[in-house]
């Protein structure tokens, strides 16, 4: 029988991973359908001082990254959703008993993933979260963008985690 330390027990683990990023793409999209019935491009809604609820499409990466290229960088990004797909389904497989760093990897598939279907069904990413505070507006972002967010910081709290024990 193998043991949860060995290549079998992180794929028996997969399962799990990869339901957690299936989340994290099914709350993104139910989020997107929700704003996209419900604003029309540009619209805002106020919720707090400092934040508010608006319909903004994104056609580059973050921080609208690329933006104004033309077209091809939809297809760029969509290729490049799909490669590191691949690849965190790979670390996952062979690194799936370490729990901090597949959790963050499984935030990155599904917020990857999220925005991929974006790009696939529009040409653009659905950003509908904006920050801002005394007049300073963050750029709009979305559950995906959020959920990479936190798996890149997991990532760096567990490398911070491995060498400090190394």
């Amino acid at each position: 029988m193998a043991s949860s330390k060995t290549k079998g027990g992180a794929g028996n683990k997969l399962g799990l991973w990869l339901a957690i990023a299936l989340v994290v793409i099914l709350l993104d999209q139910f989020t997107k359908v929700l704003i996209l019935g419900n604003f029309q491009l540009g619209d805002s809604r106020f919720v707090t001082s400092f934040f508010n609820v608006v319909r903004v499409h994104n056609t580059g990466a973050a921080f609208s990254f690329l933006a104004g290229a033309g077209g091809w960088q939809r297809w760029f990004f969509v290729g490049l959703g799909a490669l590191a797909t691949l690849f965190i389904v790979v670390m996952l497989r062979k690194h799936g008993q370490q729990t901090l760093f597949a959790t963050a990897l499984s935030l990155i598939l599904g917020g990857a993933i999220g925005n991929v279907v974006d790009r696939l069904l529009h040409g653009y990413v659905v950003d509908f979260i904006q920050v801002h505070w005394a007049g300073w507006y963050f750029p709009s972002f979305n559950i995906a963008d959020s959920a990479i967010t936190v798996g890149a910081a997991l990532l760096i709290w567990d490398e911070i985690r491995r060498v400090r024990r190394g």
